[in-house]
């Protein structure tokens, strides 16, 4: 729950603490399913590409379906770009002092995530089918099977990463709608280095109005026409 909450944490123009957030669960996932999308893309474009003793054009090792491995690279760099994306927005998000440009930015979060989720778990079929059914004869030498068996595991592991990603946003947008998540004035107490919580100022909080300032002299002045003045005690 203290994850969630940092996530929101945070006044417009505070300090960005990088320990807690790194600390942070969202963001450890954010990290690993970029991780996973280097593996993918990484293991693909190196050694997804094969061809027999006696060819010399090379097709790809799912089935010689370019379609596969094209799939692969693009959605391992696409998803690349958007780790990168987000943790940005990550960083950022204190600074946002529109409510409504945060609850933009978690519930984009969560839909992100779950549509990457969606895309992973089509990858990871779409390359197991073709893995299973690439004939033998095609790769005699056998190249190449750690990497697309690695691109495979990393896609099945990436459908989970994106998900946990999605439901811990949903969870922030609820947090935030019963809470201070989408307030201005909500600070986070890890932030603060006097460990007390901001509150909102306003020019009029410590300024004594016109009127008042008056009736407190009048209060603190003669009362009446005889002279007398009042002792309060």
């Amino acid at each position: 729950m203290e994850g969630m909450q940092a996530y929101g944490a945070g006044k417009a123009g505070g300090a960005f603490d990088p320990v807690t957030f790194f600390q942070q669960p969202h963001t450890v996932l954010r990290i690993v399913s970029w991780l996973f999308s280097i593996v993918i893309f990484g293991c693909i474009a190196n050694e997804g590409y094969i061809n027999k003793p006696n060819e010399v054009e090379e097709f790809c090792i799912f089935n010689r379906n370019q379609n596969a491995c094209n799939y692969g690279v693009c959605m391992g760099s696409l998803a690349f770009l958007c780790c990168l994306g987000f943790l940005a927005l990550d960083v950022y998000f204190p600074q946002i002092s529109s409510v409504k440009d945060r609850k933009k930015a978690v519930l984009a979060d969560a839909g992100v995530s779950a549509f990457w989720s969606f895309m992973w778990f089509v990858g990871f079929c779409f390359l197991a089918n073709q893995w299973q059914v690439a004939k033998s004869d095609d790769n005699p030498l056998n190249e190449g099977g750690d990497a697309a068996r690695a691109a495979i595991t990393f896609a099945f592991f990436s459908i989970f990463t994106w998900a946990v990603q999605s439901f811990l946003a949903f969870q922030r947008y609820k947090l935030g709608a019963d809470s201070a998540l989408f307030s201005q004035d909500y600070v986070d107490p890890s932030q603060d280095a006097s460990g007390a919580p901001y509150s909102s100022f306003s020019p009029g909080d410590d300024q004594e109005s016109p009127e008042a300032a008056g009736q407190a002299r009048g209060e603190a002045g003669f009362e009446g026409g005889d002279g007398y003045q009042r002792q309060d005690y």
